[in-house]
């Protein structure tokens, strides 16, 4: 909830010993870690507390103005029961509010193309922000949930936050998450990113939905980083712009620090809010070791793939898939997989606060009547010439998934499989004097087309029942989207040998035993389930169902299953 700024301390927690003096009166502290869980393994070493007196102006070099930018609207529940949502925001920014127009009909609202700027006092280091989402109705509209709150009523379905303008952060019902898991109260759904199945309502309706925004504020420089930060955090000159500085050399440059690094924690012992710094970007930290939410993608990683417009970040998990397609026949053979499919697989993860994130890369591979599955010649020789662009050290490898989409690949309409890269023999000894130059990941799929556009005919008043709709394009898309996500569960770690119920060939059909043994595993995992929906199991159904989503191992894809690997030559 929001906090009374006139009970929130001022203090910036940081790496490193400020030489540079400032306007205000500046105490130092060492070693005041006491609230910090003692497993991290970067500590702060100082506390910088400012003597803020009252009519100081945080910024002489210009007028203090919050720019709320909305980013995304996604609907992760059924809003209206016959139609789409129709989505509107109000913001509020100290008891300003703002309303943005209505997007008709709309359950993904993608570039809402909306923004509220507010001039603020530049004598007030705190804002006070609240954010609501509504969806328009006949009569009364309806206040979607967007907040972690438990709250039964309307008011836990808002967000409230503070905004400090000396750090340029904001904190409260999203906040920048250092990782602990050991603190309940942190924010599992990832900075600018609200999830309103975060109170445990994935499976109810509850309006749930997820909202996507920014706030910053002006400055002189047009870096992003506030004066005060400036001047008394960094020391650096708010009159030059420090965007893409990496003065310490470790891979990620000054504003990425300057966001990530940032982080708040209340000190139960007197009362306080601190806000925290833990990153110094003029001294050299490990990055390319840090990987806080385990989902396989180091600092260095989460920064590259946020520079090409990727939402990553260091402290929710992410999932980063590359697909290429293959181009249609000359008989117009083929497909491409349906834009709705990636948005079903985006939901289905992103309940569970992971974004699961598709980077097509349109029709690239020409077309084959047939490609040749498993670790055949064909596969490894698109996932070189498409995904590593014929660079053994591309560094999307080991930080994005990869799935051709061709039109057959032998008898397989999907399967898992290896990457071999190197200079591999295409023999399977390997030794310390054999393929030793040859790296192997479990981090790639093929989907074949041939197969899955004839199941929407096929089963046709099954899907109609399972799916509940009449639109086949539509059945298209669940097809899709079930079939990749059930080879992205191979890929995280769920197989046959761990998961009984898992590729069952026995469970497919009613007439089938295993199919009535398997029934409560409602996963896309079990084939008597695939294609009728896009979900894992949560293992809440009983006997012999399967916890899916507490069991995948995001770091699995960018394993080395070759042990005598030493490197390329």
């Amino acid at each position: 909830m929001t906090l009374k700024t006139n009970k929130i301390m001022a203090l910036i927690l940081l790496l490193f010993l400020m030489c540079s003096t400032t306007s205000n009166a500046v105490n130092i502290q060492a070693n005041k870690t006491e609230n910090i869980n003692e497993e991290n393994p970067i500590e702060p070493k100082y506390i910088i507390q400012p003597q803020i007196e009252d009519a100081v102006d945080f910024d002489p070099l210009t007028n203090i103005k919050l720019n709320f930018t909305l980013k995304e609207i996604r609907a992760f529940d059924k809003i209206d029961l016959v139609s789409e949502a129709d989505f509107y925001v109000k913001v509020t920014i100290n008891d300003k509010v703002s309303q943005s127009k209505v997007w008709q009909n709309k359950n993904y609202v993608k570039n809402p193309e909306w923004s509220v700027i507010v001039d603020v006092p530049d004598y007030e280091p705190y804002v006070d922000i609240k954010i609501q989402l509504f969806d328009k109705d006949v009569g009364k509209d309806k206040l979607c949930d967007i907040s972690r709150d438990f709250d039964i009523l309307d008011e836990g379905k808002d967000v409230e936050l503070t905004y400090s303008v000396l750090t340029g952060h904001w904190f409260g019902d999203d906040c920048v998450q250092y990782y602990q898991d050991w603190d309940a109260r942190g924010d599992p759904s990832g900075y600018g990113r609200l999830n309103g199945c975060d109170d445990n309502s994935i499976y109810s309706r509850d309006l749930d939905c997820e909202l996507w925004f920014d706030i910053t504020q002006n400055d002189f420089d047009h870096d992003g980083i506030p004066y005060w930060s400036e001047v008394n955090v960094f020391n650096t000159d708010p009159k030059i712009c420090n965007l893409g500085e990496d003065d310490d050399l470790d891979n990620v440059p000054i504003e990425w620090e300057f966001k990530w690094g940032y982080y708040y924690y209340y000190d139960r012992h007197d009362d306080t809010f601190y806000e925290t710094f833990f990153y110094d970007p003029f001294t050299w930290e490990n990055h390319s070791s840090f990987d806080f939410d385990q989902d396989g993608l180091d600092n260095v990683e989460e920064y590259l793939a946020s520079s090409e417009g990727f939402r990553t970040d260091p402290y929710r998990r992410d999932i980063l898939l590359e697909i290429d397609q293959m181009k249609y026949g000359p008989n117009g053979e083929g497909a491409i997989i349906p834009e709705l499919s990636k948005d079903l697989i985006w939901d289905a993860f992103g309940k569970h606060n992971i974004v699961f994130e598709i980077d097509d890369q349109g029709q690239q591979i020409p077309f084959d009547c047939n490609t040749s599955g498993w670790n055949g010649p064909e596969l490894q020789n698109i996932y070189n010439e498409y995904f590593l662009n014929g660079d053994l050290n591309y560094w999307r490898r080991g930080a994005f998934h990869y799935a051709p989409i061709v039109y057959k690949c032998d008898n397989h309409p999907g399967n898992m499989y290896n990457s071999f890269v190197g200079d591999w023999d295409r023999t399977y000894n390997f030794s310390e004097n054999n393929n030793n130059n040859v790296s192997i990941y479990g981090d790639c799929f093929q989907v074949s087309t041939r197969n899955h556009e004839k199941l929407p005919y096929r089963y046709r008043l099954i899907y109609i029942v399972a799916h509940k709709t009449l639109n086949i394009e539509k059945t298209r898309a669940i097809v899709y989207a079930s079939a990749m996500m059930h080879e992205t569960g191979h890929v995280l770690g769920i197989y046959r040998d761990n998961v009984p119920g898992c590729d069952d060939r026995n469970s497919v059909y009613p007439w089938d035993k295993e199919w009535w043994i398997w029934r409560s595993y409602k996963s896309i995992m079990n084939y008597g389930w695939m294609y009728q929906f896009v979900d894992y199991s949560d293992g809440s159904r009983g006997k012999n169902d399967f916890d899916d989503w507490s069991n995948i191992d995001l770091t699995l894809f960018q394993l080395e299953k070759n042990p005598y690997f030493t490197g390329f030559n």
